[in-house]
């Protein structure tokens, strides 16, 4: 599952209270997890606040501090999207395929595809090492809420509010960054009742030990995406470095000898994206029919796109097949959330739950929270007005740009006044990304930035004063091809002088790229301040919300997703579907009868490494699997762990029946699925020749 992002916007010329407001003391004294009615094993839980009550009564398991702990450490964040987990002493880390696929097609050449053909380092030397992977440890977690709070005055108006919090923030950040060395966050929870501070130690020496071929990795392809039955070998491994060798890890995951069987009790230890469960009725209409409707038909264009440039060759394909997969799930993804708020009946129960909810508040003390609700649906409207409007392009090149105006720009401020991804403490993940050597393909670089100029032009109008700033008199295409021709930023020594330069570096520059970056850094700033101020507000809005219900309420559960580390839990089990059974898991076998069923015609061919291993491999060793774990897009790659705290399988992917978890969590027919740890270990030993690291894992 792709990890999708959000756009804040907000709504400027409207002075809103902000910070440390008076009802902040009700929801701070019992405020423990989220708020509001948690159904069957929903939830994506704090480390620092499990569910263990629930766990207890319903399942039999208490987990202990010591069996949260090395869970917590044993996981691990690819800071590019996606989760993962150490599984050996010697710096083994697994994760999916697709999260892993940047990284296969940045070591791929038109020579040598990795990301197609697979690769397996016979040798520790063989190792790749990754041109800019990040990859993140939580090794603690601090709450940090009344330091954020107290640097808010309570009569603050919202720009004021905004700045307050982002100062205090980066100076939390950079404290934590000075005396420890770890990658610092503070993360913002439950619609901002409660801040904490995430630090991370980080890998940026990471290489490939293990990659399978993409036609069994995503066998299947589009059309068996967010489907069940499913038989894929989503996973890669890669090792991290320190000091130039495998790094001692202490905390690592045994392998399960069984793995998962039915009826098991899993935890899935991971970093959903984003969920929407605390939105309002208004924030989930709007979704519904203004900011998906949008998504969607990007979605869509791109993928034409991509898909066309990919026609002009085997070559092209290949530049292309990275993004195209990542567009195509993106939009069946999408396609499941909006077809979910389409269905009257929830928009309708959502309504109706609200609308009770509110007759409850108002016969109460807290009555003044309800104005929460009505400044959410006020923010809509700005959502609205600012849809498609950007100051970016997709292009690296324009990307990397980008970044360095507004570094040189940002660099001239104190830390604790920059646009946050230019703080201090961020300064050396932002570097890993920038200087990244990865292949720019400049004939990919045309299509995008020129496809990109043209609905810049379509959404503005031609006519408008930036469209004829971009284009500079000449159509979408011709300026992106003469952008791409002439610019030095495929040459990481170019950027590093760009940086090392400061503003005036990029004012002499005659960069295309830096040029356009240059021209469109007011628009952008104009625009990042208004969805700032609008995010800050929505933020308040929705602190109150998180108030009211605990004042109601109590609390009972857990916060919306944000892309750090949380637990969720599940029973491995099928399900019933058009009346039909459906088994919790597939087999090997089943792969086989499976391409037999589809003639072997593409996406549905497994490579023949598996035909000539197939007498080799058990028939009914276990292929994927599925379980009621709550999940959501950012889990990719999360590994699936037994009472005993061993690795049984890796998730990556959910059901059709999973895409509404965005909204709401449903275990009736919603599934999360898993690749089996057996199908791992027993293809490793008989289809790649590996057995040496198969018996590795877990050691």
């Amino acid at each position: 599952m792709s990890q999708s992002t959000a756009n804040r916007t907000l709504n400027v010329g409207r002075s809103k209270r902000g910070g440390r407001v008076v009802w902040a003391g009700v929801l701070l004294s019992v405020l423990g997890g989220w708020v509001g009615m948690v159904q069957g094993d929903e939830g994506m839980w704090l480390f620092t606040d499990l569910p263990r009550e629930h766990l207890k009564n319903v399942h039999g398991f208490e987990p202990s501090a010591e069996w949260a702990e090395h869970v917590r450490l044993s996981s691990v964040r690819f800071n590019s999207g996606g989760s993962a987990s150490f599984v050996s002493s010697n710096g083994l880390v697994i994760t999916n395929h697709h999260v892993a696929a940047d990284t296969l097609h940045k070591l791929s050449t038109a020579e040598r595809d990795i990301a197609g053909d697979g690769f397996l380092a016979a040798s520790k030397q063989e190792e790749l090492k990754a041109p800019d992977l990040e990859l993140n440890q939580l090794v603690s977690i601090e709450d940090v809420t009344a330091r954020v709070n107290e640097a808010v005055k309570s009569d603050a108006d919202t720009a004021d509010a905004f700045k307050a919090r982002r100062a205090v923030m980066a100076e939390i950040e950079k404290e934590s960054l000075d005396q420890t060395g770890f990658r610092s966050d503070v993360i913002t929870l439950y619609g901002g009742a409660r801040y904490h501070l995430y630090r991370y130690k980080k890998y940026t020496d990471v290489r490939l030990v293990w990659a399978p071929e993409s036609a069994v990795a995503a066998f299947g392809g589009d059309p068996d995406n967010f489907e069940y039955p499913r038989y894929c070998l989503d996973a890669t491994i890669f090792r991290v470095y320190e000091d130039g060798k495998p790094a001692q890890i202490e905390h690592f995951l045994k392998w399960s000898e069984r793995g998962a069987q039915a009826g098991d009790l899993v935890f899935v230890s991971g970093n959903p994206g984003r969920t929407q469960r605390i939105f309002t009725s208004a924030a989930l209409k709007y979704l519904r029919d203004k900011r998906l409707p949008y998504v969607m038909n990007l979605l869509r264009r791109r993928e034409i796109m991509l898909q066309q440039f990919g026609l002009e060759g085997i070559e092209q394909e290949r530049r292309a097949k990275d993004e195209m997969q990542g567009v195509q799930n993106g939009r069946k993804a999408y396609t499941g959330m909006i077809q979910g708020l389409q269905n009257p009946a929830f928009i309708a129960l959502k309504e109706k739950q609200e609308q009770e909810f509110l007759n409850r508040l108002a016969a109460t003390e807290h009555s003044e929270l309800a104005s929460a609700w009505d400044t959410i649906a006020t923010n809509q409207a700005a959502e609205a007005e600012l849809l498609g409007q950007t100051a970016s392009f997709r292009s690296r090149y324009f990307d990397i740009a980008q970044k360095l105006v507004l570094m040189a720009a940002e660099d001239q401020k104190p830390s604790a006044e920059r646009l946050r991804e230019y703080r201090d403490s961020a300064r050396a993940s932002l570097e890993q990304g920038l200087y990244s050597p990865a292949p720019i393909y400049d004939d990919l670089e045309t299509e995008k930035m020129a496809d990109s100029l043209a609905q810049f032009i379509e959404t503005r109008g031609a006519d408008d004063a930036w469209s004829v700033k971009v284009l500079e008199g000449n159509s979408p295409r011709v300026r992106a091809a003469a952008m791409v021709e002439a610019s030095q930023l495929q040459d990481v020594a170019v950027r590093k002088s760009l940086a090392a330069g400061g503003p005036s570096a990029i004012e002499a520059s005659n960069d295309p790229f830096i040029q356009l970056a240059r021209k469109m850094e007011p628009e952008f700033r104009r625009l990042r301040t208004i969805r700032d101020e609008l995010a800050e507000t929505t933020r308040q809005a929705y602190a109150k919300i998180t108030a009211a219900k605990v004042a109601l309420e109590g609390a009972t559960g857990y916060p919306d997703a944000t892309f750090t580390l949380r637990l969720a839990f599940g029973v491995v089990k099928g399900y019933e579907e058009n009346g039909k059974r459906v088994p919790p898991f597939t087999t090997v076998q089943g792969a086989f009868d499976h391409e037999l069923a589809h003639r072997q015609k593409e996406p549905w061919g497994l490579p023949p490494a598996w035909h000539a291993a197939k007498e080799a491999m058990a028939n009914e060793t276990p292929f994927n699997f599925v379980c009621t774990a709550d999940i959501i897009g950012g889990n990719s790659g999360s590994p699936v762990i037994n009472r005993d705290g061993e690795f049984v399988g890796i998730i990556f992917d959910g059901n059709i029946h999973s895409l509404t978890a965005d909204y709401f969590y449903s275990d009736e027919l919603g599934r999360a699925t898993s690749v089996h740890c057996r199908v791992i270990r027993e293809s490793l030993r008989n289809v790649y020749g590996a057995a040496d690291l198969a018996d590795e894992l877990g050691r």
